[in-house]
């Protein structure tokens, strides 16, 4: 199994970064989260799960450890795979899911694309003894640097986990002030997805 993959980000595409590693640029499916924390040229090394299927085989990256950690323990409830794990590290923090989880929280779970209430149900279900209390440690998602593109970032996130363009607009417009002047992208993007589940 990959564990991480440490190389020169090569690419950033909506949903993937290519990092080069010996000569290879390796593809890690991403978070909007993690991706709007790596630069084109620049060194990062993501934490890494690798997905085998019949027909095809996906490696995808994280932020850190914990992040990896929940992707990976949520998939191990029924009906979750790959995708609504990733959907769920996008849009909640590792202690956010885990407080979802033990706190009984259906409503904080159906906030995830792909997830509906029987869904979050069978998660809080077949998880709930097993994902571990909040750790406390960690910090909300992809802080970004002052003067980022945060707008393009999330609305491309949102593109990304299948929101119109049209709506992903008119959920950027509305998280808009409260970005500040240090835009924590992850947050942006988790209270964006918010205003979309209510409308």
């Amino acid at each position: 199994m990959i564990a991480f993959v440490r190389g020169e980000v090569a690419a950033v595409t909506l949903n993937s970064a290519v990092l080069e590693v010996g000569g290879v640029g390796l593809e890690l499916m991403c978070t909007p989260g993690t991706l709007a924390t790596l630069r084109v040229g620049r060194q990062a090394m993501l934490p890494t799960s690798m997905v085998v299927r019949e027909d095809s085989l996906t490696v995808f990256g994280f932020l850190d450890d914990d992040e990896k950690q929940v992707f990976e323990i949520v998939q191990t409830a029924s009906g979750v795979g790959p995708k609504v794990a990733q959907a769920i590290v996008a849009v909640m923090s590792p202690d956010d899911v885990r407080r979802a989880i033990t706190t009984e929280d259906v409503k904080a779970l159906t906030r995830v694309p792909g997830i509906g209430q029987k869904g979050a149900q069978r998660i809080i279900l077949e998880l709930k003894d097993r994902i571990g209390p909040p750790v406390g440690a960690h910090p909300s998602p992809a802080s970004q640097p002052a003067g980022a593109p945060w707008r393009d970032q999330v609305q491309q996130g949102l593109i990304g986990l299948g929101w119109s363009a049209k709506e992903s607009e008119k959920a950027v417009e509305a998280v808009a002030p409260d970005a500040g002047e240090a835009p924590d992208v992850g947050a942006l993007l988790r209270a964006a997805l918010r205003t979309l589940s209510k409308a």
